[in-house]
């Protein structure tokens, strides 16, 4: 008999459903003098991918950050499935379906890469506070499901059993991004941040990673938010394209509209006429 069907799943892996819209509504961020935010608003379509572009310093981390929690707005709201959580704590939003990934790497580098992204669904497990102390019977039970989830759906999924057992710290750089990918899918999310996903990487990881953002959209209906660098990725796998310049948003639709719009040409792209792509 299965462990699946011994013991109950923690919901944190059960099968995944649509993903939820994620709407910014004039939102402004301060620091101090400094106006980081100036009334951006954009919407994200349950189950697309959508994506975020800019200079450097034009405010993408920082509506990453507002959306995930670490950042309170000084106005706007932001709503996930027409629920207003822009007062909401940063648990309380993982409880909701948000997971990201880092533009740094924010893995425990002397753990297994099983032990990352089983800490990815802890959150969710049901054991309360004594009877982890105590590592009871329950706890046990659903850590021993939480582990066969993981490697049936999320490391299966992302071709990285052969690594599992592994530190994290040895894994090549490139690796390590699917690992903290990994983590965050473990969350089994409905909106789903990813900064820079391929900052650093060869065309190879990149094509790969684009790969696994592309079916993580399409097989789990994840909605995608995703902050990126690389243009040619970028207008490949994304539905609409969020551009923003000192803080606001200066163009926004299809990847085609975008890559020809006058004001992204001279604010990102820096010459007349050129294509992204």
């Amino acid at each position: 008999m299965s462990l699946r069907a011994e013991v109950e799943v923690p919901a944190v892996l059960q099968e995944p459903t649509q993903g939820l819209a994620l709407a910014v509504e004039g939102v402004d961020l301060r620091f101090g003098g400094i106006r980081a935010l100036r009334g951006v608003s954009f919407s994200a379509e349950p189950g697309k991918i959508t994506a975020v572009i800019g200079p450097n310093g034009a405010g993408k981390t920082s509506v990453f950050n507002a959306i995930s929690g670490f950042y309170r707005p000084a106005a706007g709201r932001i709503t996930l499935g027409g629920e207003d959580i822009t007062s909401m704590p940063i648990h309380a939003r993982a409880k909701r379906g948000i997971a990201r990934t880092f533009q740094n790497i924010a893995l425990f580098h002397g753990l297994s890469v099983l032990e990352n992204i089983k800490l990815g669904g802890h959150h969710t497990m049901r054991a309360g506070l004594l009877s982890a102390m105590v590592y009871s019977r329950s706890t046990r039970d659903e850590e021993v499901a939480l582990r066969a989830e993981v490697e049936r759906k999320v490391i299966d999924f992302l071709e990285i059993d052969h690594i599992r057992h592994l530190p994290v710290g040895v894994l090549p750089y490139g690796m390590q991004k699917r690992v903290e990918l990994a983590r965050a899918l473990a969350m089994q999310p409905q909106v789903l941040l990813l900064d820079e996903p391929v900052a650093g990487m060869n065309r190879e990881e990149t094509e790969d990673m684009a790969r696994f953002i592309l079916d993580v959209q399409e097989e789990w209906g994840v909605t995608v938010l995703l902050v990126e660098h690389d243009m040619g990725m970028v207008m490949d796998i994304s539905s609409k394209v969020v551009v923003l310049n000192f803080g606001e948003v200066i163009a926004s639709g299809t990847p085609d509209v975008v890559r020809r719009h006058p004001e992204v040409i001279r604010a990102y792209l820096g010459t007349e006429g050129a294509d992204p792509a």
